[in-house]
């Protein structure tokens, strides 16, 4: 009977999210604006490497428009065609 509880508890732990930065925080944002929260690793790579402002604005952008069937191909279809990708480090970013 304590197994079933601690098992519980366990899954219970693992739907939680743990942030514990910024980029982190932004990534998470990012991935829920465009509804593929199954990418949010990547979102948050992306983050920490590039202006995440700047990301957020995009994916906000991206998540309003109508028709577009995976919002998130978009998205980094939108800033590969920026540049923001190839140019290495986002020069809004900041650091």
């Amino acid at each position: 009977m304590e197994e079933n509880s601690y098992m519980e508890e366990l899954k219970r732990r693992s739907g939680e999210s743990k942030v514990y930065s910024e980029h982190q925080l932004m990534g998470l944002l990012i991935a829920e604006a465009l509804g593929d929260e199954a990418h949010k690793a990547l979102y948050m790579k992306l983050a920490k490497r590039y202006s995440a402002d700047t990301l957020l604005k995009i994916a906000k952008d991206v998540s309003e428009r109508e028709g577009i069937e995976n919002k998130g191909a978009y998205f980094m279809k939108i800033i590969s065609e920026m540049g923001i990708l190839k140019n290495g480090k986002d020069p809004k970013a900041g650091k």
